[in-house]
């Protein structure tokens, strides 16, 4: 079968995640992707353990699946030559460098595209082009808000449990690239894709990053509350806890039918869902005196018979188990030995993703 993607050559320039994970995407619908590392060492994300996966950290192999690996020494004339001959002729060049390093080695986007004019070139750093600031994940969440409006209260800032802001930079990456291709489709015409992960944490803020441009709203940690809906955050049961996403008032009706409270949906500290934001706090001392009454497994079968959003609080053993349970199938094995890797979310009923190529070796397809 025939990938979406099929006869794209992609020099992958990219190392830890933003840039492997865009260009994974893109492996995982049909393009070639050459991953460029340095020899010995590799990505950094490869010595990233525990855990251990076949030959490399689970890090590395989460991002990098479906790629060749050669390694190449940038800092010598033969590896630089061979490396100057890939991009003129690949389609995509992914690069997440500190500004001005590719230029540097003479494979910056003057450079290639004097030799290659329809390359779509893609550079992604931390704060922009101009600003030669190291962009770790940690450091944009501090710097970029993120940590300001997570965790338990506003004195207490709190990371995301995952590098979030190099994955949706990865996305907004991949999005780049495709829409470039796209143009040169139309037009013969390459063009350079820019993105940083500074923007891409403001805009992945959406509604938080809006509170503030839009209305001069500097929105704070609430935990798990959120600022404009309630009931929406996490109630302690008879056993254990369980989220309630009650997002319209018809959903807010069944659920205080299904808890023997049916007043408090004409109640008019309850009745809209204005209300019951301004009166969050009286609510959810109702609500969990009445949900401590039984287990989560209860509640959550009756409310969601009832069309009542909720669930419990999983694991990540049992978010894969429930995956498989709803026939989502979200993990796939690929290689030998066989090695188990998440699925691409995408699905495409003519071009599905494939996997090829087991997350690879360091320099594993280095020719000569």
């Amino acid at each position: 079968m025939t990938g979406a993607l099929d006869g794209l050559l992609i020099a992958d320039f990219g190392r830890v995640l933003a840039g492997p994970y865009a260009t994974m995407l893109l492996a995982d619908l049909g393009a070639e992707v050459v991953k460029i590392e340095r020899p010995g060492t590799g990505d950094d994300t490869r010595r990233w353990g525990p855990p251990w996966g076949a030959t490399d950290s689970t890090y590395f192999e989460s991002v990098n699946r479906n790629k060749r690996s050669v390694a190449l020494d940038l800092t010598d004339a033969e590896g630089l030559s061979a490396a100057r001959r890939l991009v003129a002729r690949a389609d995509v060049v992914v690069e997440n460098i500190l500004p001005g390093g590719m230029d540097k080695l003479g494979l910056g986007y003057g450079q290639v595209v004097a030799a290659n004019p329809d390359i779509v070139y893609c550079s992604i750093t931390g704060f922009g082009p101009d600003n030669d600031l190291p962009g770790y994940d940690l450091l944009i969440q501090a710097v970029g808000g993120l940590m300001s409006v997570t965790g338990p209260d506003p004195g207490t800032p709190t990371k995301v449990g995952v590098a979030m802001v190099d994955v949706v930079t990865g996305l907004h990456a991949a999005v780049g690239i495709l829409a470039a291709l796209r143009h040169r489709d139309r037009t013969g015409e390459g063009q350079r894709v820019e993105v940083n992960l500074l923007s891409s944490l403001l805009s992945a803020l959406t509604n938080q990053s809006a509170a503030y441009v839009g209305a001069g709203v500097v929105p704070r940690a609430m935990g798990n509350a959120h600022p404009s809906i309630a009931p929406y955050e996490v109630f302690d049961s008879k056993d254990q806890p369980l989220v309630l996403a009650v997002g319209n008032d018809r959903q807010f009706t069944r659920l205080v039918e299904v808890l023997g409270l049916p007043a408090l949906a004409t109640d008019s500290r309850f009745a809209t869902n204005t209300a019951r934001v301004a009166h969050r706090d009286e609510l959810r001392t109702i609500l969990e005196t009445a949900l401590r009454t039984d287990t989560a497994e209860a509640w959550c079968a009756v409310l969601t018979a009832a069309k009542v959003p909720c669930g419990p609080v999983n694991d990540l053993a049992q978010a894969v188990t429930l995956a498989e349970s709803l026939g989502l199938a979200p993990t796939v094995t690929l290689g030998d030995p066989p090695q188990p890797t998440v699925a691409n979310p995408i699905g495409l009923s003519a071009t599905p993703a494939t996997y090829r190529i087991a997350p690879p070796h360091l320099g594993q397809h280095t020719l000569g």
